[in-house]
Order: structure tokens, then C-alpha cells, then sequence
């Protein structure tokens, strides 16, 4: 009996797929990134104030020698790591953008050890993909597939560094496709079971021809830990991301103007549709695309630019994707009937698109007096922020600046009273202030702003 199963043991053994030669021929493009955020926080989170009492209270002594009184904004810096892989060989490196957010710092290590800091050419949030660049040449690239021709059922790779852990291979099927998540609903999401930790996040799934197929973006967990549902962003969406961040700083993406809903069974009775599809319109935007098209509440979306609605959660998929000023068909069910209408699509402002350069940048001036290279804004930057004026840090050395928390990627937009215009004007300000005075900087940070006030000193 044992001779007669070997034969059989042996055929099952050689259909399981082998991932050596895939690993050895893809894995050279695959990197990790290390982060550094840095941020800066008041001491009294930490230390209690001393309060404010008379010298002859009986308390004062005991608070004087046992508190520690309030010494000033303190930095504080915390360290992350993910994954990445390079796109082109001058240095072109896709990631999430949650990877790279908020990071003063990136460093990434190539599969041959060598290390190069980063600079962060756009990140859009709502995708969750970001394009960051290192000065190398004649790097190795992966090759880029097909996510329309995935599978599910089929074998597919992950390569990255979960938990630290560089290069490791993980392997899975497809478990779906075209998935939307909770507030996410601009990505088809590719569900896989391939185990994917904290540290694989922006890493490359590969299909069986070594083709990347999407970036590991996120999982579904109860406890934090992989549990068999892992989610990746298709390479196609996120090519089309990035060369958007390359070439104009930010992402366009559609919009009608619709506030909508899923379609249950009892609305698709309710309505007279056959079955529960598309997606129910609440009310339309006063003067917006959808209204100066004719759509109008309880009308059912069921097709936009000829492809089916089947969810609610297709259509801000279809629309984001559609460029903006476009003109397309959509097909309405109304009063139990379908309606084609033409609609001229408007553009989604892009408050989430991180369009600044962070990082170890080229300085373009001289370090100032507080230790800062500036750099005015683009116009195109100075919109997408949505500010008149300011200054983007560049870059920040050993200094007054830094010690009092100023980090690369923050807008100056003030000192003091004055708003800041040009690199010049702050300069002559800054020359014209005394040794030992304060200065109050008008910092923009991300999408908040706060005043950071510094000692001028030697």
C-alpha cells in the first residue's frame, strides 16, 4: 500500500507552485523604508506646572522642590517602518502613503544593503499610494502586470519586511476582487490571504509570472495581527497615481455632486427594479454636474460611461476615475423606466494630496540665521494648500530652529505680525531682530497651523 501512494504523493508534490525563480528575479526591486516623525510637545504633558502661589503659602516650599517646573516645547521622535519597490531605475519608488505621512526623515535600504534618503514626490491619502525618489542609477525594477486578468483562486507573492524582518516571502491566493472598504472607496481592492503584517505595508503582490499586481496596503484584523484578509491596491490604480503626483503635483479625480445610497431589496421593490443594483440618489448638488444634467433624487444610477453600476460603492470608483471636464453617459432608472443622460463631470478638490516635498532635499539658498533653508512655493502649491503665501522648509541643520521643533516639509507663512511673501522679506526680518528676543513663527504643518516661538541667538 505505502509503494502504491508514493507514486500518487509524488504527483500531488509537483503541481504546487514553486516561487524560487520569481523571488530571485524580482526581489532586487523590492526595498524597505525606515521613517523618522518627528513632532514637538509641550514638557507639561509630562511634568505638572508649578502653580502660581504666594511665597508665603505653606505649599509653595513642597511644589518648589518637588515639581519640575514647565521648561518648553520638547521633540519627540517616533520610528516606522514599511515597504516599497522600485518603478525605475533612477531612483522612482512606489509605497503607501501612510508609510511616508507626517515622516521627517526616510530612509531606504536596497536588497543590497546600501542605504539613500528619500525625498516624497506627491502622496495622495485617498488612494493610500505615494511616490518617493532616491539619487541612484541603473537600479532593478519590477516588471508590472494585469490586475483585470487576475483570478481568484490564483497563487499570488508578497515581498517585505513585516515586523522588520527584511525580505520576506509570503504566499496566498486571491480571494476576491474589486472589493470596497469602508472609507475607501476610489480602490477595487484585490483580497488575498498572503500574510501581511505591520512592515509589508506599500511592498508589491506578485502573480505567478513575477508581475506586480498591486501594492499590500492594509489587512482586516480583530486583534492586530494577520487573519487571512489582506487587501492590495491594483498596480494599474496606482501607476495612474503616481504619474499624476510625477508630472502635475496632485490627483485629479471626478465628481457629480450626488449623495447616495445602497439599493436593499425592499427600495429595489419600492422602485420597481427587478433586483437590488446601482445606486439610489438622495439629493443632487445645487448647480452641480448632476443636477444641470437633469438627475434628481430617487433617481437609480444604474450605468456611468457605459459600465454597470452593480453596488453603490462603484460609482465613486467610476467617477473619481473619470477625468474631470470629461462628458459621458450615465443611465438612470426612473418612474420604471431607464433614462441615458450626458453629463459634463466636475473635479473633486484634492485637500488629501500631499503636493510638498519632504525631506533631504537639494537646499536651493544658504542655511539662515535660525538654521533653515527656505524655498518659496509654486503657485500650483501655494493653490493646492490653499494660502496666499509662504515658504516651504527644505531642509533644517543643528540650530535655533530645530531646537524649537521646526521640521523639512513645514510652510512658514509669518513672523510675528507680517505674513511671509518671499525668502528675501524673511531674511531682513529675521537680520533685523535682537539677540535674545523671541520670535513667533506661523507654521503650517499637514493641514494644521500653529505659532512656534523661538530664542534668537548667536
Amino acid at each position: 500500500m505505502l509503494l502504491l501512494s508514493l507514486p500518487l504523493l509524488a504527483k500531488e508534490v509537483s503541481v504546487l507552485p514553486d516561487f524560487t525563480r520569481l523571488v530571485e528575479s524580482q526581489g532586487q526591486a523590492v526595498v524597505n523604508i525606515s521613517t523618522i516623525q518627528t513632532q514637538q510637545t509641550g514638557a507639561e504633558q509630562f511634568f505638572p506646572k508649578i502653580p502660581n502661589l504666594p511665597e508665603d503659602s505653606p505649599f509653595h516650599d513642597f511644589f518648589r522642590r518637588y515639581m519640575q517646573p514647565y521648561s518648553g516645547p520638547r521633540k519627540h521622535e517616533s520610528r516606522s517602518l514599511g515597504s516599497g519597490f522600485i518603478v525605475s531605475g533612477d531612483g522612482y519608488i512606489l509605497t503607501n502613503a501612510h508609510v511616508v505621512e507626517s515622516a521627517s526623515q526616510i530612509t531606504v535600504k536596497l536588497a543590497d544593503k546600501r542605504e539613500f534618503k528619500a525625498t516624497v514626490i506627491g502622496a495622495d491619502k485617498k488612494s493610500d499610494v505615494a511616490l518617493i525618489k532616491i539619487e541612484a542609477s541603473n537600479l532593478p525594477i519590477v516588471k508590472q502586470g494585469d490586475p483585470d486578468k487576475l483570478k481568484v483562486g490564483e497563487w499570488v507573492v508578497a515581498i517585505g519586511a513585516p515586523f522588520g524582518f527584511e525580505s520576506s516571502v509570503t504566499a496566498g491566493i486571491v480571494s476576491a476582487k474589486g472589493r470596497s472598504l469602508a472609507q475607501e472607496n476610489y480602490v477595487p481592492f484585490i483580497q488575498t490571504d498572503v500574510a501581511i503584517n505591520p512592515g509589508n505595508s506599500g511592498g508589491p503582490l506578485f502573480n505567478m509570472q513575477g508581475e506586480v499586481v498591486g501594492i499590500n496596503s492594509q489587512i482586516y484584523s480583530r486583534t492586530g495581527g494577520f487573519m487571512g484578509l489582506s487587501f492590495a491596491i491594483p498596480i494599474d490604480v496606482a501607476t495612474n497615481i503616481a504619474k499624476q503626483l510625477r508630472e502635475y503635483g496632485k490627483v485629479s479625480r471626478g465628481k457629480i455632486g450626488v449623495m447616495i445610497q445602497e439599493i436593499t431589496e425592499e427600495l429595489a421593490e419600492s422602485f420597481n427594479l427587478d433586483k437590488p443594483r446601482g445606486a439610489l440618489v438622495v439629493s443632487t448638488e445645487k448647480d452641480g454636474p448632476a443636477d444641470k444634467a437633469g438627475i434628481r433624487a430617487r433617481d437609480v444610477i444604474l450605468k456611468f460611461d457605459d459600465q454597470e453600476v452593480v453596488a453603490s460603492s462603484d460609482l465613486p470608483r467610476l467617477v473619481g476615475n473619470t477625468k474631470p471636464g470629461s462628458k459621458t453617459s450615465i443611465q438612470v432608472w426612473r418612474n420604471g423606466s431607464t433614462k441615458n443622460l450626458t453629463i459634463k463631470v466636475g473635479e473633486m478638490p484634492g485637500e488629501d494630496t500631499v503636493v510638498i516635498q519632504r525631506g533631504q532635499n537639494k537646499p536651493s539658498e544658504n542655511a539662515n540665521r535660525l538654521g533653515l533653508f527656505l524655498k518659496e512655493l509654486t503657485d500650483a502649491q501655494k493653490k493646492q494648500l490653499g494660502i496666499e503665501n509662504g515658504l516651504l522648509v527644505e531642509d533644517v541643520v543643528a540650530g535655533m530652529a530645530g531646537s524649537a521643533g521646526i521640521l523639512s516639509g513645514d510652510v512658514i507663512l509669518g513672523i510675528n505680525d507680517q505674513d511671509i511673501k518671499s525668502v528675501e522679506q524673511f531674511n531682513k526680518l529675521l537680520d533685523k531682530t535682537e539677540q535674545g528676543r523671541h520670535i513667533a513663527l506661523l507654521v503650517r504643518r499637514g493641514d494644521k497651523t500653529t505659532f512656534i516661538s523661538i530664542l534668537v541667538d548667536k
